[in-house]
Formats: C-alpha cells, sequence, structure tokens
C-alpha cells in the first residue's frame, strides 16, 4: 500500500510485512508495483504448491492401502534376472531329461498357438485375483512363487536339458515358423518342473477356489480347456520331456495341499485355547 505527499510529490510505501520504507520518489513507482505482484504471485504459488502436495500425499497413502498386495509382484523382477543367468551359463554341460513316453508323442506344430497363449492366461488370473479378491490373489502368488522359486533351486544346482526338438521340419507354415521363433529365444535347458504347466495348473485351481468364479460353469470350462492345451503344447512342441509334466503335477498337488487344503486359521486356533487354559489355571 502506499501514502501520497502532494507537497513534496512523494510516496511512502508500506512493505507486506506492515513496516514502512523510507519515502522514494515517484519515479519507482512502477518498481514497487512489480515486486509486490512479484511477491503476491509467488505466495499463490506456494499456496498451489502446497495443496497439490497434500493433495498427492493423500493419493499416494490411499493407493498404498488399496493396492499394497500389489509389492508381490515384485517377485518378477528377481525371478526374471535368476532365470536370464540360467539360460545364459546353462547350454551344454548338463543332465539329459528324458523318458521312453516321450519318443512316442508326435511333434505339432499348431499347438504353438495354446503356448503362447499361457502368458495371457497367467497374468489373467493375476490380474483378476487382484482387483476381485484379495484372499484369492495372495493364495495364487504363494502357489505360483513357490513352485517357480523351486524350479529355479532345481535348475540351479541340478543342470538339465533335452535333445527332442526335430532336427528340420519336413514342411513349413506360419506356426512352424513360430516354432523357429520360440526355439531360438527359449533353449532346451532347465526344464523340469516345467513353468507352462505347473503355472496352468495354478492359474485353474485359482478358478476352481475363487469365490467369483467357482460357480461360473463357463470360465471354468474355458480355462479347463486352455490349461489342458497348454499342458499337451508343452510335450507336441517337445519343449518339455513327459517327466517335466509329471514333476509340475507333483509339485502342484503338494501345493495345492498347502494352500488350499489347509486351513490355517483352525491350525493356529488349538494353540491359542491351550494358552488360554493355562493362564486361567495359574
Amino acid at each position: 500500500c502506499k501514502c501520497y505527499n502532494h507537497h513534496r510529490q512523494e510516496i511512502a510505501y508500506i512493505t507486506y510485512n506492515g513496516t514502512f520504507c523510507s519515502t522514494k520518489p515517484c519515479e519507482s513507482l512502477f518498481l514497487n508495483i512489480n515486486y509486490l505482484i512479484l511477491h503476491c504471485i509467488r505466495k499463490d504459488l506456494d499456496i498451489m504448491l502446497n495443496r497439490y502436495c497434500s493433495r498427492m500425499k493423500a493419493w499416494l497413502t490411499g493407493f498404498h492401502e488399496k493396492y499394497k498386495h500389489l509389492y508381490l509382484l515384485l517377485y518378477f523382477p528377481i525371478y526374471l534376472i535368476w532365470f536370464s543367468y540360467i539360460e545364459k551359463t546353462v547350454t551344454t554341460h548338463f543332465h539329459v531329461v528324458h523318458v521312453a513316453l516321450d519318443d512316442y508323442i508326435p511333434f505339432c506344430e499348431y499347438f504353438i498357438i495354446p503356448y503362447l497363449l499361457w502368458f495371457g492366461y497367467v497374468a489373467w488370473g493375476i490380474i483378476y485375483t487382484a482387483t476381485h479378491n484379495k484372499a484369492d490373489y495372495c493364495k495364487l502368488c504363494a502357489f505360483l512363487f513357490t513352485g517357480m522359486t523351486v524350479f529355479l533351486i532345481v535348475s540351479t544346482l541340478y543342470p538339465n536339458g533335452h535333445y527332442l526338438r526335430p532336427q528340420y521340419f519336413t514342411h513349413h507354415n506360419v506356426f512352424t515358423s513360430l516354432c523357429e521363433w520360440l526355439w531360438a529365444t527359449d533353449t532346451p535347458t532347465n526344464l523340469f518342473p516345467s513353468i507352462h504347466v505347473y503355472n496352468s495348473l495354478a492359474v485353474h485351481l485359482a478358478v476352481t477356489q475363487s469365490e467369483d468364479l467357482k460357480h461360473n460353469k463357463t470360465a471354468r470350462f474355458l480355462s479347463f480347456t486352455l490349461m489342458v492345451s497348454i499342458i499337451l503344447a508343452t510335450m507336441l512342441l517337445k519343449q518339455h520331456s513327459v517327466f517335466d509334466v509329471v514333476t509340475a503335477f507333483l509339485l502342484a498337488y503338494l501345493m495345492y495341499h498347502i494352500v488350499y487344503r489347509r486351513n490355517w486359521s483352525k491350525a493356529s486356533a488349538p494353540q491359542k485355547s491351550r494358552t488360554k487354559v493355562r493362564f486361567e489355571s495359574e
């Protein structure tokens, strides 16, 4: 604000904090006005910035509380780094996986389609359970990540591979081209238990045990059909031996009883009751 002196043609200015400035000539009027305007703009910007930070903090807090279960997915970078390491190191010196039944299974390039659909199938299972039921999501993650870790440990301690892939194709089509692309990116090593088989079983079991999907016949039928197709594809594309498939079933059977059949809440109840009785007796 300012006070005008008509006799001296000077202006006395009062600063924004209420103190008086020395009188200044009239020609400095515009400089002081600019200063006050800039100060007001700065104060407005500070207020807007504080409001934005408060809103962002509230949003991040709400996001964390609502989606903190998604932090489990940080396992995937660990898995991919470990898997990439063993893929590069296990190339020639490995234990050959082979059973007699492998020689009777024909090669069928058409099963490349369900084999590649596996990626979307597993992703769908994780996303659906994560957005619909946190309990189902946590069970599925426990099922998946335990088996995938077992696979990594086995492949690290017991390098393995096979020689089941055909040396050449008797005919060529788009499906054989996809097989060639797959074999160029995926080595015939680190095989058991088969993660394609194990994760397909995990997702289908999650569907059958889900509170939202277990009564949906269409979802269960489609999931079962895709699961069976993927399991057959691992053998018909010569990606895995029958031994890899069997070991994946055995591990999935074990994890099914641990994750879904065992009631952990009831298992801990007797311990609490015995502790209470002991306390009362004392």
